[in-house]
C-alpha cells in the first residue's frame, strides 16, 4: 500500500554496492526500516538523493508500507525541513546526534506516536534556529521532556515545600530520599525551569555554565538508566561535553 508520511532519519547504513538501509521514525507508522536501492549509484535515475538520507534529515516520504513487513521501501522523498545550520554547525550537529542517540535507546516498538513525532520535529526546527545559549541548554530540555512520551515522566511539582528531585520517583519531594538518585534543591531548581520551558526560545532565560550542564546531563542519564533496561552508555556524550558553551 502506498502511503505518504513524514519521517526523521535516525540511522542510515550502506548495503551492498549502491543501496542503503534507512531507519526512520515516522509520523504515521512509528519506527520503520527502509531499503533504498541504487541510491549510491552514479548511474541511477531514481528521484532519491543520498544527501536526503543523512541522519537528522526530516523528510516528506512516499512509501510502500506493508503491516507485516519488517523492511519497507521508499518510493520517493524530499526534505520536509530545510535546515540552515543543523548540518554545517558542529555544535548543533553534535547536539542533534546526541538527541537522536537518546531517542534510539527509548524506541523499542514500531508503534506510531504522532505527538512524539511533532515534539521531535519542533525541537529539530528550534535547534536549527537556536542561539548559542538556547542550543547549549537544549540537550537537557530534550531529556526532561522526552521521558513524558515513554511513561516515566518527570512531574512538574517543584515548590517551596518540594525542592528535591527524586529521580527514582520522577517527582520533587520535601525530604532527601534514602538513596543516591536525587538532586539537591539548588540543582533541582534548574530541572524545574526546564520542565516549565515550552519551546526552544524559552531556554534563553535559563542561565547555566558548562560544569552545571554536564552535571545535570549526567543525572538525567541516570534517570533514563533507572527506567530503560538496558540503557548502556551514550557514545555522543564526550563530544557534547566538549562543545557546549560555558
Amino acid at each position: 500500500m502506498i502511503q505518504q508520511t513524514k519521517g526523521l532519519v535516525i540511522r542510515a547504513v550502506k548495503y551492498g554496492d549502491s543501496s542503503m538501509v534507512v531507519t526512520a521514525f515516522t509520523e504515521l507508522f512509528g519506527l520503520q526500516h527502509y531499503m533504498v536501492n541504487g541510491v549510491r549509484s552514479s548511474k541511477r535515475s531514481a528521484s532519491i538523493s543520498a544527501a536526503y538520507l543523512q541522519v537528522g534529515s526530516m523528510l516528506d516520504m512516499v512509501v510502500y508500507h506493508h503491516e507485516r513487513s519488517t523492511l519497507q521501501r521508499i518510493r520517493e522523498c524530499k526534505p520536509a525541513l530545510q535546515y540552515t545550520d543543523l548540518f554545517v554547525d558542529v555544535t548543533k550537529n553534535s547536539i542533534m546526534l546526541f538527541m537522536i542517540e537518546l531517542l534510539q535507546k527509548c524506541l523499542k516498538q514500531p508503534d506510531a506516536d504522532p505527538d512524539l513525532f511533532y515534539f521531535i520535529e519542533d525541537v529539530m526546527q528550534g535547534l536549527d534556529l537556536a542561539t548559542d545559549t538556547a542550543a547549549a541548554n537544549l540537550p537537557l530540555f530534550f531529556m526532561v521532556h522526552l521521558s513524558h512520551f515513554f511513561g516515566f515522566r518527570l512531574m512538574d511539582n517543584f515548590s517551596a515545600e518540594r525542592q528535591v528531585l527524586d529521580l527514582r520517583e520522577g517527582q520533587f519531594v520535601a525530604v532527601v530520599p534514602p538513596h543516591e538518585f536525587y538532586l539537591s534543591s539548588s540543582r533541582s531548581m534548574y530541572i524545574a525551569q526546564l520542565l516549565r520551558a515550552l519551546q526552544v526560545q524559552d531556554l534563553e532565560q535559563i542561565s547555566m555554565n558548562r560544569q552545571l550542564r554536564n552535571e545535570l546531563i549526567d543525572r538525567c542519564i541516570d534517570f533514563y538508566g533507572l527506567h530503560i533496561q538496558p540503557f548502556g552508555t551514550m557514545r555522543s556524550l564526550p563530544v557534547i561535553r566538549t562543545l557546549l558553551e560555558g
